[in-house]
């Protein structure tokens, strides 16, 4: 699957900060310790709509993450899937009376589209799930013949399940208590009450193939890949075991990133899947969760139709921490368009004050699990200062000016 174009990162004088991020499995901020290539996975789309703010707050949230190792002198290995068959998409399909394969790449290309607008570093590998199906069916019939896996007792419908207990490590990356493991799991996609199975929380591997459903053919019968095990085998055959960091929303936390572990670490034997589990907080309006089936989105596409500028939609999702969930508003966005007014106005000047030290902070605090509140703030600081007192240090405003570009992605 086609990725999206990149934009030039500058680079940036002055000292670079190892990056700290928190990690969901652990309860800690923990310095991330990459190689010279920093490996990171991030759960990317099911394409039924249009990418929402909700969507746009985890993918900015991993483009700092990706922007402070490349200021780190890292490479960065960046792999996102497209779930382009699930049944939400066909669900959807059905519905409106589309195809779902034309569905999917409409919103597929959208996401893209808005990506490129909101000035998103591309991943190196953008994988669908579609294209995936012979990785999948490979890892399937692997944990099958471990006896990690299993199929359920129905002629009809055979369909192949994970045994939740395999690694007998599971819970450990969300580290929820059964009830709450029960909830979630009935809550997001889970099926606990399809008979045959040994267990409730068992996932779905592989669904045999049901009429009107897309299915392949394959050495497990025809039918089509579960969710989970989808990012398992794209992560596993580009990144390899013990990656640095997956990230995505704190919906995913439990059942997605708990599974894609599970069998990943009962496919290769290795513990832990990523060093790091990341998740960004979600994003509401007026006082629920952003989400399709409230119908309360706020569309990038929309918002890029009137004309509100990519950098203000990225400085208001900024305000806030990425971990906390926290609300949209129209003053949060006017807030954010008048602080990038102010910065173009300051980096815009023939002098400054001296931009070391904001630079630093900066780093400091974007280094310091993504801190994007203080970051502003001490941007604010220096702009606030340069447009009131001024300076006379000729290469402040550009010393500002690329800081914000390279490592906020915003363009002044």
């Amino acid at each position: 699957m086609q990725t999206w174009s990149s934009t030039p990162v500058p680079r940036v004088a002055g000292e670079p900060r190892p990056l700290r991020l928190y990690d969901t499995s652990t309860g800690e901020v923990r310095p991330t310790a990459p190689g010279d290539t920093a490996r990171l996975y991030v759960c990317g789309i099911t394409p039924y709509d249009a990418t929402h703010l909700g969507h746009a707050a985890t993918y900015l949230a991993f483009d700092l993450v990706h922007r402070v190792w490349l200021d780190n002198g890292h490479q960065v290995h960046y792999v996102q899937n497209v779930t382009d068959v699930d049944d939400p998409l066909l669900e959807r399909a059905e519905r409106d009376h589309d195809d779902w394969v034309v569905l999917g790449m409409r919103e597929t290309a959208l996401f893209r589209e808005d990506m490129v607008a909101l000035r998103v570093l591309p991943p190196r590998e953008y994988v669908g799930a579609v294209e995936s199906v012979p990785e999948v069916v490979e890892a399937v019939a692997k944990l099958l013949a471990d006896g990690a896996a299993y199929r359920v007792d129905d002629p009809e419908h055979p369909d192949v399940y994970f045994d939740h207990t395999a690694t007998g490590r599971f819970g450990y990356e969300s580290n929820y208590d059964q009830d709450t493991m029960n909830r979630f799991f009935a809550e997001r996609g889970g099926d606990p009450d399809r008979p045959g199975k040994r267990h409730p929380l068992d996932a779905l591997l592989w669904r045999a193939a049901r009429p009107g459903e897309p299915s392949w053919p394959s050495e497990l019968g025809p039918g089509r890949p579960g969710w989970h095990i989808e990012c398992s085998a794209i992560a596993l055959n580009r990144l390899g075991a013990g990656f640095d960091v997956q990230g995505g929303g704190s919906d995913l936390v439990f059942p997605h990133h708990e599974f894609s572990a599970a069998h990943a670490e009962a496919l290769t034997g290795e513990h832990p899947f990523a060093r790091h589990y990341v998740h960004a907080g979600m994003i509401g309006l007026d006082g629920e969760k952003m989400s399709k089936s409230r119908g309360n989105l706020v569309f990038v596409s929309k918002l890029r139709a009137l004309h509100v500028d990519p950098g203000a939609i990225r400085l208001a999702l900024f305000a806030g921490h990425y971990r906390a969930d926290r609300a949209w508003t129209d003053d949060l966005l006017a807030q954010a368009q008048d602080r990038l007014d102010r910065w173009r106005q300051a980096a815009r000047l023939e002098t400054g004050p001296c931009a070391e030290q904001t630079v630093a902070r900066l780093r400091d605090h974007l280094g310091n699990d993504l801190d994007t509140p203080k970051a502003l703030a001490a941007l604010d600081a220096w702009a606030d200062q340069a447009l009131t007192t001024g300076g006379d240090v000729a290469a402040a405003p550009a010393l500002f000016r690329d800081a914000v570009d390279a490592l906020l992605g915003v363009e002044l």
